[in-house]
């Protein structure tokens, strides 16, 4: 948008309101109080954030039915997809799930007392812990993610095929371009 004038292709023309989301309101307030500023970052990135929180309550719901939380999920779901034999170290784990080393700890510890994971001692290093995924552990796992993944699937219907695809590769692009902006200054800083 170039300071809310009708060169903006993400929102109805002025008098045709009926397609407008949240976003275009928020960007119409804008425009308003601050007609100097582009708000365009708002389409896209505002949106995004927008999509997140309306889907979040239903994700959550989803695995609170299978007795766990989204960071509970989320260790259990990172050991089933790492492969037979669903092992991994607890280094991997933080590094693959980006948290801290004690919001790791402090979730393991509640994962393990359900039983859907265990401790166990390195073949390679006895100093060394991996953590493993019990079949208990592996089925709740794959039936949770697959319960997600139909009501997820479910958000979609509003697009079609063509349209999922292109709004994927879309995505796929913008949070590259932002990883590798993001790591090439993270270089420069530890430089």
């Amino acid at each position: 948008m170039m300071n809310g004038t009708e060169g903006d292709r993400d929102r109805p023309r002025d008098g045709d309101r009926s397609g407008d989301d949240h976003v275009d309101r928020l960007r119409r307030q804008w425009v308003v109080e601050l007609p100097d500023l582009d708000t365009e970052p708002m389409a896209i990135l505002g949106r995004a954030f927008r999509l997140s929180n309306l889907v979040r309550p239903s994700i959550e719901a989803t695995f609170a039915d299978f007795g766990l939380d989204r960071g509970e999920f989320d260790v259990i779901a990172t050991l089933r997809r790492s492969g037979a034999p669903y092992r991994l170290t607890p280094t991997e784990m933080y590094s693959a799930l980006m948290i801290s080393s004690g919001g790791l700890t402090h979730r393991l510890d509640r994962l393990e007392k359900a039983g859907l994971i265990r401790r166990e001692k390195s073949p390679r290093d006895g100093r060394s812990v991996l953590v493993a995924l019990s079949e208990a552990g592996a089925a709740l796992a794959e039936k949770a993610f697959r319960t997600d993944m139909a009501s997820e699937a479910s958000f979609l219907q509003a697009l079609d095929g063509n349209e999922r695809e292109a709004l994927a590769a879309l995505l796929r692009k913008l949070i590259a371009g932002i990883e590798s902006e993001q790591a090439r200054g993270e270089d420069e800083n530890a430089g």
